[in-house]
């Protein structure tokens, strides 16, 4: 414990300034939280959700996991999807990936990590799928880059594939599930324009209806 004092200081030290600033920051954070968004991000540590966003503690619900992966057999996700929006009532879920992501590189390459290669299968997949458009962009760069991007666009479909978002919309939740990427060189934030806000925009085949 000796070894991590610094984090303990660096808490306090964080802890007094936020008192400071409001005396009753976390008396008003202690009984609830109360977030519009739901963050679904990429477990790297260069991307803090609520720094990058200029947030305070209590306005994200964040899910990090290797490459922002929404495995439609993934109970963890299944599960922060359901408790953001049945009992936060999030109003927006943000699926964001990130330049120079190791998990989409890594799923690009012939070469096995180990356990991880069965997560990053989804990536592969979109791969498969994608294959003349990302072999038409010769700079291997580019084409890293628009898989990060693909990539990001099926997880947020994925997510809109559940019958938690789908339900959402049945009852009338106001609800939008975005696309972004986050680039670690400038420390931006990209729109991929990629934003569905009820089930009209889902392919039919991916539409179901609640049995009453």
């Amino acid at each position: 414990m000796k070894e991590l004092k610094n984090l303990f200081d660096n808490n306090r030290e964080w802890a007094e300034s936020k008192l400071k600033d409001d005396p009753k920051f976390f008396s008003k954070i202690t009984t609830h939280q109360n977030p519009k968004y739901l963050w679904i991000g990429c477990s790297d540590s260069r991307i803090p959700a609520t720094e990058i966003l200029k947030l305070e503690p209590g306005d994200l619900f964040v899910h990090r996991n290797i490459a922002n992966l929404f495995h439609h057999t993934d109970f963890n996700s299944l599960s922060v999807l359901q408790y953001a929006i049945e009992y936060l009532n999030v109003e927006h879920v943000i699926v964001c990936g990130h330049y120079g992501c190791g998990g989409v590189a890594a799923a690009m390459g012939n070469e096995q990590f180990g356990l991880v290669d069965n997560w990053l299968r989804n990536i592969r997949d979109i791969y498969s799928r994608e294959k003349k458009l990302l072999e038409r962009i010769a700079d291997e760069q580019e084409r890293y880059k628009k898989l990060v991007e693909l990539n990001v666009i099926y997880q947020v479909m994925n997510v809109c594939h559940t019958t938690i978002v789908q339900n959402a919309w049945a009852r009338g939740n106001k609800l939008s599930v975005h696309g972004w990427v986050y680039d670690i060189s400038n420390g931006k934030l990209k729109d991929l324009n990629c934003c569905i806000s009820s089930i009209d925009q889902i392919e039919d085949t991916y539409c179901t209806l609640e049995l009453h």
